[in-house]
């Protein structure tokens, strides 16, 4: 078994999920805001202290027709910083139309009763949690469940 936490990173929002390989399940823990362009590194170690994962993944866009997402080189440093910065393994996971699958969810909740509405943090923390779900179905570690 291992626990992994999950980032969707954003230059203003990263939404936060938490994945444990045993059960296969991923749950969004929340949003931490970047502070003057810089991303939330204590909000991390925090989460950091909280679950103590094993792993960190990160998803990476791609546009639908495969070439490079406008984000990318700012998510490879932030990869690249979060691994330096806590020590932890990071991986980088595909994340293509993740954003519009957690609208997609949150609609559906909406309709089944759900009285409030979608806000953007609600869709980027779903978002970093269907990233855990999908690195998982990819990885050996889906094979678990």
């Amino acid at each position: 078994m291992m626990i992994v936490l999950g980032f969707d990173y954003g230059k203003n929002r990263t939404g936060v999920a938490l994945a444990n390989t045993l059960t296969g399940l991923a749950t969004p823990l929340g949003i931490l805001y970047a502070q003057k362009g810089e991303p939330d590194w204590i909000g991390i170690q925090n989460h950091i202290e909280t679950w103590k994962p094993s792993l960190l993944v990160v998803g990476m866009p791609q546009k639908l027709d495969g070439s490079d997402s406008a984000m990318k080189e700012a998510i490879l440093l932030f990869a690249k910083r979060l691994e330096r910065k806590t020590q932890l393994p990071v991986q980088l996971a595909n994340e293509q139309l993740t954003s519009q699958e957690a609208n997609q969810r949150l609609i559906s909740a909406r309709q089944a009763g759900r009285k409030r509405k979608i806000r953007k943090e609600e869709i980027d923390q779903l978002a970093a949690a269907i990233i855990l779900e999908n690195w998982m179905l990819e990885t050996s570690y889906g094979q678990n469940v």
